[in-house]
């Protein structure tokens, strides 16, 4: 049907439909436009999930509105991790996660979008018992999401303002095993009470802290917007990059990746040196790069 997706000017180029949908909708400028159009079912549903994980609701049909029945999410990305789609505004559309934990239970990283309807989909995934926030950024919806759960609500004590009714606050620099298997890593840089969370030495919940760059090809930090200070990011990752060890970088915003753990390990040693070399200044989206 001729051109019929498209791109609205809402677009705030977050990036997450060009993670879902690559080849699909490419950046143009700040923002995203639609590249080609669907051709194949395959196509189609990469698209859904750009348009169902939007925080503007920017993918759009000349053909009509959306199908509810055409919402992928909770997506899976592997076995144990499930991609929640339906970013928030109010995280500048981050992406959020659950994960599933060895004895039927769930964990959330970060928060998605709030309604009663999506609670019900992700805790129809299993019962979450901790809503995890990387860093005041990302902590909008936490304590609706822990109370309509019965869950617990993590935060570090440098980003408490964000929540401060949280029920566990973690403090210091040192790693917590917050849950079996489970692992809290502070890491003050893009915020002072920025964490990552390390999951059965397999997955890293990195927040805003580290994310796999497509245009460097390689793990990043988000150096043109730093909040608290990149001189302090650089410390933390030389701190804690000889305590990491994972196969997933799952950040909140910026691409996702998949590599064997010595693979990620190369890439860490990488960032920590390329990081030691930057020094503070102004926070500049316009210089960010994907």
């Amino acid at each position: 049907m001729g051109e019929d997706w498209y791109v609205d000017d809402r677009c705030t180029g977050c990036d997450v439909a060009r993670q879902l949908a690559p080849g699909l909708i490419a950046q143009v400028g700040r923002g995203s436009e639609v590249a080609r159009q669907p051709r194949d079912a395959v196509e189609t549903a990469r698209l859904n999930a750009a348009a169902f994980a939007c925080h503007t609701r920017s993918i759009r049909r000349h053909s009509g509105p959306l199908d509810p029945a055409d919402d992928p999410f909770p997506l899976a990305i592997d076995e144990r991790v499930l991609l929640c789609g339906h970013n928030a505004r109010q995280t500048a559309g981050a992406n959020s996660y659950l994960l599933r934990r060895p004895g039927g239970t769930v964990m959330m990283i970060d928060t998605p979008r709030w309604s009663e309807s999506l609670a019900a989909r992700y805790e129809a995934v299993g019962p979450v018992t901790d809503v995890l926030l990387t860093h005041r950024d990302h902590a909008a919806h936490g304590r609706r999401y822990a109370d309509r759960f019965g869950a617990r609500l993590w935060i570090h004590e440098g980003d408490l303002a964000a929540a401060p009714d949280a029920d566990r606050v973690l403090s210091g620099v040192d790693p917590v095993e917050i849950a079996e298997g489970m692992v809290a890593h502070p890491v003050p840089g893009h915020t002072e009470g920025s964490v990552l969370y390390l999951a059965d030495r397999r997955y890293c919940f990195s927040g805003d802290s580290i994310y796999w760059s497509r245009a460097a090809g390689a793990l990043a930090v988000a150096e043109h917007v730093t909040w608290y200070s990149i001189e302090e990011q650089a410390a933390s990752l030389a701190r804690v990059a000889p305590l990491l060890h994972f196969e997933w970088m799952l950040p909140g915003h910026g691409d996702r990746k998949h590599l064997a753990p010595a693979r990620m390990a190369e890439q860490l040693r990488d960032l920590v040196a390329r990081t030691a070399q930057l020094t503070s200044g102004p926070v500049d989206f316009a210089a960010h790069q994907w």
